[in-house]
């Protein structure tokens, strides 16, 4: 299965057509949430739409500058994975929007309890046996992908456990603009 993941995208558009022959030959198109810059329903849809232009299988979480409006408008259009789940190709995909708290209050931020039972609530009544992917905004604590240029480490510890627990064979995330790259913990890719 060929996924494409487009994450931290803040309302800027202008790249899809850039990648219209990736985006088209992927199976699905990952949002890893903050689809918008604190925007609207409106906003949302231009991103979901200029994505879908190009391929029409696309799932999302909201980011922590999502309004409540984007989730729903995902969830009005059966993109959403934030607390759910969906089965694409024998794989199941399960999410989580938002993040952490932030240095500055941001819309959707969770405690680390918080964290942990909306990914509970994303597996609950899931098939198993499927191999499965996890799509969270915020990152695994201690990888590669939750390094701020401080050097610190600012990831989630819930979303850590989740991946030791559940054991899925990959992670999208976003949130942390500068830690770009690939990590592992156990047989799960982190990107």
């Amino acid at each position: 299965m060929k996924v494409i993941a487009l994450t931290d995208i803040h309302s800027k558009v202008d790249a899809a057509d850039r990648i219209a022959p990736d985006l088209a030959s992927a199976d699905l198109v990952l949002l890893p949430g903050d689809l918008t810059n604190f925007g609207r329903r409106d906003d949302a849809i231009r991103i979901v739409n200029a994505v879908r232009q190009h391929n029409p299988r696309v799932l999302a979480v909201m980011g922590n500058c999502d309004r409540s409006d984007v989730e729903q408008y995902l969830r009005d259009e059966g993109l959403c994975l934030h607390r759910a789940h969906q089965v694409v190709n024998g794989v199941l995909f399960a999410g989580l929007g938002g993040s952490l708290h932030c240095p500055v209050k941001t819309l959707n931020e969770w405690t680390e309890e918080e964290i942990a039972a909306h990914l509970d609530a994303a597996l609950d009544g899931a098939p198993s046996g499927l191999p499965l992917v996890l799509v969270s905004h915020q990152p695994a604590k201690d990888t590669v992908v939750d390094r701020i240029h401080a050097g610190l480490h600012v990831g989630s510890t819930a979303v850590r456990a989740f991946i030791e627990r559940q054991h899925p064979v990959a992670v999208f995330s976003g949130h942390i603009h500068e830690a770009q790259g690939t990590d592992r913990i156990g047989s799960a890719t982190l990107v």
